[in-house]
């Protein structure tokens, strides 16, 4: 009784905290301003399935592709036996679908513990690649102190979970073979790795010994599920929930096709209509907007729900041209100083009211005007995600603020828009001299 009492409790505790956590998250990606993603439903619905659930775009590099469909697939598949667990531990009973899914039953639990196997290896080679190996994308400044230790807690407690898993059916199979399982009856059950290593590793222990290791095993498990869960949205493995909405609401439109400001498009056609009264006062529910974004609310609930989804995975880096001649852009720094920011605002709405001014913004105490000016605009970033985040969409926005509302560019921009505004052309000739260079 006191076990159950103690498993319901912590799963209240675990499920109140964290949804909690998902509302404080959800009303922030509620302040960004709204845009339309409801369109192309069947379109979206196949997004969905091949970037997130199928994994098509991690498979651009094979081998580190492998190793996280490894995790995923584990992960995913781990869930069918979670289940079991949460009625076992509401009930107080004990492999509960043992007997009703007979062999069905242990292929299941067999898979699952190949899958984790392969888990076990993959979260060894990640660690060794960011460790070890040091890949280039996993060393750069952005991931110095809580990026690089939050992406070790997480292997590692992947490794601890997997070790809870064997340690209850390994230890469970050693019971259950001397008639001692919590589960009635003898013999072996058969689970592909724990029937193995069960009376290897646990074989010479006492009875009391077994129930003791079968239980850490059993409490383990679900104290790191539940653990994990909360960690989740204050890591970047938060992706795991949100890349599917994420890839849902992907901007389906061309890559090179730049967004049109509604309020320069609407102010444009009133120019262009002979009817129109130019000194018609605007509608009183009218709220004037920025062009542009300089802090997080300008920017749209799509771009707040990127970088909460961000992997820092760091591809995106890794192909901006940008980057690779040494400039300070960084796509992936782009998505976690907007993530920090949107959560330090959100944080401060919550605690002083709707009216809340800290002096700070995203532009200028997170992302410096050099960094996005660097941007070529090329999309690399884009294509490369994973999971479809669009860092070039911020970057625009921003240049916007600097450019309609301050009036700042670099001064070779400048000279640019002037001929565009002069000449028509980005060059420095008159229209009526473009054709000399015919005449050689």
């Amino acid at each position: 009784m006191i076990s159950l009492i103690l498993f319901a409790i912590l799963l209240v505790l675990a499920s109140g905290f964290f949804t909690w956590n998902m509302m404080k998250v959800r009303s922030n990606i509620l302040l960004g301003r709204e845009i339309n993603r409801s369109d192309r439903k069947g379109e979206r619905w196949k997004t969905l399935l091949l970037v997130a659930f199928g994994q098509k775009k991690m498979f651009n590099r094979p081998i580190p592709a492998l190793l996280h469909f490894c995790i995923y697939a584990a992960f995913v598949i781990t869930q069918i036996e979670l289940i079991e667990i949460f009625v076992d531990g509401l009930a107080g009973t004990h492999r509960v679908f043992k007997e009703s899914l007979g062999g069905f039953y242990t292929f299941m639990v067999s898979f699952i513990e190949i899958l984790s196997v392969l888990a076990f290896i993959a979260t060894l080679a990640f660690l060794a690649r960011r460790n070890l190996l040091k890949i280039p994308r996993f060393v750069k400044s952005e991931l110095n102190g809580w990026p690089k230790l939050d992406a070790n807690l997480i292997l590692f407690a992947e490794i601890t979970l997997i070790c809870f898993i064997f340690m209850m059916n390994g230890a469970d199979e050693v019971l259950y073979s001397q008639g001692q399982s919590h589960f009635e009856g003898t013999g072996s059950f058969g689970f592909s790795i724990s029937s193995l290593i069960g009376q290897w590793l646990f074989g010479g222990l006492s009875i009391e010994s077994l129930h003791l290791v079968e239980r850490i095993g059993w409490w383990g498990h679900i104290l790191m599920v539940f653990g994990f869960l909360n960690y989740l949205p204050y890591s970047k493995h938060f992706h795991v929930v949100l890349a599917f909405p994420n890839t849902f609401y992907s901007n389906l439109d061309a890559k090179g096709k730049f967004s049109n400001m509604e309020a320069v498009t609407a102010e444009v056609k009133l120019m262009l209509d002979p009817n129109a009264d130019p000194y018609a006062a605007p509608a009183a529910d009218v709220v004037p907007q920025r062009f542009g974004a300089k802090d997080v609310a300008d920017l749209t609930w799509k771009n707040l729900l990127d970088s909460y989804t961000c992997t820092e995975c760091g591809r995106c880096t890794s192909v901006c041209p940008a980057n690779q001649t040494g400039k300070l852009l960084s796509p992936r720094k782009i998505m976690m100083d907007t993530r920090d920011r949107l959560v330090e605002y959100g944080d401060g709405l919550r605690k002083n009211g709707k009216d809340f001014v800290d002096g700070k913004s995203l532009l200028g105490d997170y992302i410096s005007e050099e960094e996005i000016w660097a941007c070529t605009s090329c999309n690399a970033c884009v294509q490369e995600c994973p999971i479809n985040i669009d860092p070039l969409a911020i970057i625009i926005d921003l240049r916007r603020f600097l450019v309609m509302e301050e009036s700042k560019m670099p001064t070779e921009l400048a000279g640019m828009l002037t001929n565009i505004e002069n000449n028509g052309a980005p060059w420095q000739f008159s229209p009526a001299d473009r054709l000399k260079w015919s005449e050689e």
